[in-house]
């Protein structure tokens, strides 16, 4: 059985490949091309038992689940106020969705689950991804479960522990010293010329990643209507780079939403370092036309796995959709909320407390239920 179609959500062309859509590429513009949305109309919250895997037919995938248990991250109820300081009277409630504690200490396992199955039904015998670390961590341990070769094109500058786990996965680690353009351009070479089956996104502008495999973010969006139940979420605030989790969660919850599960969807915010912060440099235009063609210089910052020159228009759209925004934060207030999170008992990656220092700051109003998205554990930069 052939895997659903994939089209263009901007210009409504069908598309082939994994390259997003060529003709708005054409105009500069990244746009994934996504399979159609699934229909949840027969199924219940109450006893959905989490995971990509957990509604069978809701993952665009023609065979048997690739899965290391992953999904069923815990909701971990941080402090709003400062230490030392009274709780302030309706100042609404803070959790971290801990992505942290999939197989590989990240949220790629979702996306990765879901790649690797449709990879295996494709007849694929090699996976590649190009990754600065976590991306690389789970496409090694998934297409180890799955008994697939795995390559991983990655750059110098990942950390220790990411790249001791991505060999001890048995992947094939691919060291590219250029930039990220020419990584993902030898990536491209190697889907083009041998065959192997794409992870990531490799293409510019970049449309962000295999979009079938994206289809796994959306058990995030799943597990939080199910576990806040009869609760409003005001707002979901998520480390966006290229927009997948982003979009994989708007997904979700439209898919929730079109089925009566959830009354509204949530607002998204998409969280970036101020040293490359094309979504909030767009949403800065009045005008849809002038944010999908917004460009920004793109500098290493402490969150070393977010960064982009242009805002994806996945991201977009699932701002628009959601009547969300996006906030940049400094290199000091990220490493000052990982020091406020341990704290509290939790190491995080400096990527993943930067949307935990965007709930707590004015992007999300007095009140509200929030709901940070903590992408993965700050337990691999520890090795040195």
């Amino acid at each position: 059985m052939a895997p659903p179609p994939l089209h263009c959500p901007r210009c409504g062309r069908p598309a082939e490949g994994f390259e997003g859509c060529r003709s708005c590429a054409s105009e500069g513009i990244g746009v994934n091309t996504p399979p159609p949305l699934a229909d949840l109309t027969s199924h219940h919250l109450a006893v959905y038992p989490g995971g990509p895997w957990g509604w069978p037919g809701t993952l665009p995938t023609t065979g048997p689940p690739v899965t290391l248990g992953e999904g069923n991250t815990p909701n971990i109820r941080l402090r709003r106020e400062l230490p030392g300081t009274q709780p302030s009277v309706g100042a609404g409630e803070l959790w971290l969705k801990y992505e942290g504690s999939n197989p590989t200490g990240s949220h790629k396992d979702r996306a990765m689950a879901a790649g690797v199955a449709a990879a295996v039904a494709a007849g694929a015998g090699t996976v590649v991804a190009a990754s600065s670390g976590n991306a690389g961590a789970a496409a090694a341990a998934y297409a180890a479960r799955a008994g697939l070769r795995c390559v991983v094109f990655t750059n110098e500058q990942v950390p220790a522990g990411l790249r001791a786990q991505i060999d001890a996965l048995g992947a094939e680690r691919v060291v590219h010293r250029g930039s990220s353009a020419e990584r993902n351009a030898a990536m491209a070479q190697s889907v083009a010329e041998r065959g192997w089956y794409p992870l990531t996104s490799y293409s510019s502008p970049s449309p962000g990643g295999n979009p079938y495999a994206n289809e796994g973010y959306k058990s995030v969006a799943y597990e939080l209507a199910r576990d806040f139940a009869g609760r409003a979420i005001g707002a979901v605030v998520v480390p966006t780079s290229r927009a997948d989790l982003l979009a994989g969660i708007g997904r979700g919850f439209r898919e929730l939403a079109a089925a009566g599960l959830v009354a509204q969807m949530p607002r998204l915010v998409a969280a970036e370092p101020a040293r490359s912060a094309p979504f909030t440099a767009a949403l800065r235009c009045a005008d849809r036309a002038d944010q999908e063609l917004t460009r920004v210089t793109d500098r290493p910052s402490v969150a070393f796995s977010l960064g982009e020159e242009r805002p994806c228009w996945q991201g977009l759209d699932a701002l628009w959709r959601s009547h969300g925004t996006a906030v940049a934060v400094t290199d000091d207030a990220i490493m000052a909320e990982c020091r406020r999170l341990a704290a509290e008992g939790l190491i995080m990656e400096p990527s993943s407390a930067v949307a935990v220092a965007v709930a707590r700051g004015p992007a999300v109003a007095p009140g509200e239920l929030v709901v940070a998205v903590g992408t993965a554990t700050g337990l691999k930069g520890l090795v040195s």
